[in-house]
């Protein structure tokens, strides 16, 4: 049993039970071990949270444009990237939330950086433009993934019907908000419209600059 072997159990467990179900006792069992063994590779769970995120994380395409791509375009399909990834984990974006990186991500981070300032950046420019755009992305899946586990739960043999009126009932009496919704798409045009006004801001921060 090593590091990876340990890491890919847990990401399969984090589908499985969600991010509070994922435990060293449940770990080590799934693993047909005792709690010491795991304690040998990960001082911690929050090590081993780390890692997890890291492995997680490590399947994006870091790295500078792609040839013919600009920064605006570049931008995007990180975001995008970024989001489908987190999609692919139960609670993938609260695993991500607050862990640190590691070495090889952090060496990965530093090309990119790199190549936004061949591009005009400063170095500070680079780090908060990117820095925006990960909060974005993170924070939009996090919301989404528990909307959709509270569907889940409420829509579960043990749910019980909310007390008062139902949400139609609100919408009659609401309709500048029921037109909104309708109007505002599906979560992947939601999603779209706010990458477009980060990258429309981190566009116009650069302006900001200018003689």
């Amino acid at each position: 049993m090593d590091r990876e072997v340990i890491v890919t159990a847990a990401l399969e467990l984090l589908d499985e039970a969600g991010l509070d179900g994922v435990t060293v006792r449940r770990l080590a069992a799934r693993l047909g071990v005792q709690n010491p063994a795991l304690y040998w590779h990960f001082r911690n769970k929050r090590a081993l949270l780390d890692e997890m995120a890291q492995a997680l994380q490590s399947r994006q395409d870091f790295g500078p444009p792609h040839e013919g791509e600009n920064w605006r375009q570049w931008f995007t399909r990180r975001g995008r990237e970024r989001r489908e990834i987190l999609l692919s984990h139960r609670d993938g974006a609260r695993l991500v939330a607050g862990t640190r990186p590691g070495p090889e991500l952090i060496v990965r981070f530093e090309a990119e950086l790199g190549s936004l300032v061949e591009q005009g950046f400063t170095p500070t420019q680079a780090l908060l433009a990117i820095g925006t755009l990960t909060r974005f992305v993170n924070g939009f899946v996090l919301e989404e993934q528990a909307l959709h586990q509270r569907q889940i739960d409420t829509d579960g043999p043990d749910a019980e019907a909310p007390p008062g009126a139902s949400p139609i009932d609100a919408f009659k009496a609401t309709p500048i908000l029921a037109a909104a919704i309708r109007g505002s798409g599906d979560t992947d045009a939601s999603f779209e419209h706010g990458l477009r006004i980060v990258v429309d801001g981190i566009a116009g921060s650069l302006d900001e600059v200018k003689p």
